[in-house]
């Protein structure tokens, strides 16, 4: 390489010696910079997605320590289970979506179904129902309701005190 290096007019030589530089650069730039570049913005944006998920969380670490701190389940144990879910789901805005609710049979619980219920606002029921009443979910399952409406689930769950 060299000896073919040596024989070039020296035109040629600064015209090699400038494409050189030109193909480092460009591989530098796309081989080194883009990638290191484009990975350090992905990273800043997943931080930025964290920041927002925590803020959003900060409210409710209060509740959660509320709840864990032995706070007495108010009253209305003494209420039947279904004028309970009756009532909390009304509350709540998903009695439309209240399908079938039935006593378990042994009778300490209640099995509650709903179709198209938005799936936020059920498990802000949920945390209802536990924290003012003492009601557990034994069992439950949930799939995605149909038709175009996103946060939307079908579920069946079986509550018990």
């Amino acid at each position: 390489m060299r000896p073919w290096f040596d024989a070039l007019e020296e035109r040629e030589k600064i015209l090699v010696l400038t494409a050189v530089v030109f193909v480092v650069c460009v591989t530098f730039w796309y081989g080194v910079w883009t990638p290191l570049d484009s990975g350090q913005k992905s990273a800043a944006a997943r931080v930025e997605v964290w920041k927002i998920s925590l803020a959003e969380l900060r409210p409710l670490k209060g509740q959660i320590q509320a709840s864990a701190s032995g706070q007495s389940i108010q009253a209305g144990q003494d209420q039947s289970l279904v004028v309970i879910i009756d009532s909390t789901l009304r509350q709540r805005g998903l009695y439309d979506a209240l399908q079938r609710s039935q006593p378990t049979p042994a009778g300490n619980g209640i099995r509650v179904e709903f179709e198209s219920a938005a799936f936020d606002d059920l498990m802000l029921w949920l945390g209802d129902v536990n924290r003012q009443y003492g009601l557990l979910v034994q069992s439950g399952s949930f799939s995605l309701a149909a038709g175009e409406n996103p946060g939307r689930v079908n579920s069946t769950l079986t509550l018990e005190r």
